[in-house]
């Protein structure tokens, strides 16, 4: 197989079908965020402005599409996927406090401790941390189902991958040379919980050991395109399309793709991941189809 991307015009029909999940997983955030009256309004405003705001619903959108590649139809991972999207939302309201990378702007919007405050970003970090896992525990079937879930869930998003990730990076700690200290802060920051979107989906499908290390090889490469391709859009992007400050990377002298290897190592990079990426999904056959356009849809992100 060729080591670069086939440049084939997006598939209409599959863009159609997933704009159409990513309305059904915004109903379904939203309506997994409304509380009661014991919940502050300003929390729960907050922690909806942090997860409502315009996103690619990119983790959720791949828990859904694990499960139909391994042969559930219906919707019964949403759940799931919703509960990463709290994880997801959490790590990023809590990435951009003052303490962390210190950021003002996310999605094009304020970051929420610049919209409401800081103690209101910590609190709605730690919330969305609990109905993530209170979503999957309460709305998975069978139990053993939801159990594993959580137990996912909770090693992809703890001390050792997600949490983990960030105080290396912060700390600017790790053994080896430096391209394995990038890949390793990375693969705990980004590509974990890439991963264990796809496994959710494969646990609510109830998939086969060969359909699970289908989609963790796959998960991996995708997870390490994203990463690379965000280092390139922090170096090259435009901030009013990304959403966020650009450059910030640089200026902090911070360890990337495109500062380690260069840009166009690191698009040449992108393009040979995806082609393996692509290639793995062959076990699933026409049901990946949505997955392999994702993959190769990272190439040309702009935000």
């Amino acid at each position: 197989m060729s080591d670069s991307v086939p440049s084939l015009a997006p598939d209409a029909e599959l863009l159609s079908e997933m704009d159409s999940m990513r309305a059904q997983v915004e109903t379904a955030l939203a309506e997994r965020l409304e509380f009661d009256d014991g919940c502050p309004a300003r929390l729960a405003d907050a922690m909806r402005y942090a997860v409502l705001a315009p996103g690619k619903r990119l983790r959720p959108l791949l828990t859904l599409l694990a499960s139909r590649a391994c042969g559930d139809d219906t919707l019964r991972a949403m759940p799931a996927a919703c509960a990463v999207e709290f994880i997801h939302a959490y790590s990023l309201v809590h990435d951009d406090l003052p303490a962390m990378d210190d950021d003002d702007l996310r999605r094009g919007l304020p970051t929420c401790h610049k919209k409401f405050d800081e103690a209101t970003a910590i609190l709605v970090g730690d919330a969305l941390q609990a109905r993530a896992f209170e979503v999957l525990a309460t709305e998975l079937t069978p139990a053993r189902v939801a159990a594993e879930a959580c137990a996912a869930l909770g090693r992809a998003a703890g001390a050792t991958l997600l949490v983990g990730g960030q105080a290396d990076d912060l700390a600017g700690a790790g053994g080896g040379d430096e391209r394995s200290r990038l890949e390793a802060i990375h693969h705990r920051k980004t590509a974990a919980m890439i991963l264990v979107s796809l496994e959710l989906g494969a646990l609510v499908a109830e998939a086969t050991g060969e359909q699970k290390a289908a989609l963790a090889t796959y998960g991996e490469k995708f997870g390490l395109v994203f990463q690379i391709t965000d280092d390139l859009l922090d170096a090259r992007g435009d901030e009013q399309e990304v959403g966020k400050r650009v450059g910030k990377d640089a200026d902090r002298g911070k360890l990337t793709y495109a500062t380690l290897v260069g840009i166009e190592e690191s698009r040449q990079l992108v393009e040979r991941l995806v082609a393996e990426a692509q290639a793995v999904l062959e076990v699933f056959g026409h049901a990946a189809e949505p997955l392999r356009l994702l993959a190769r849809m990272l190439v040309d992100r702009t935000k």
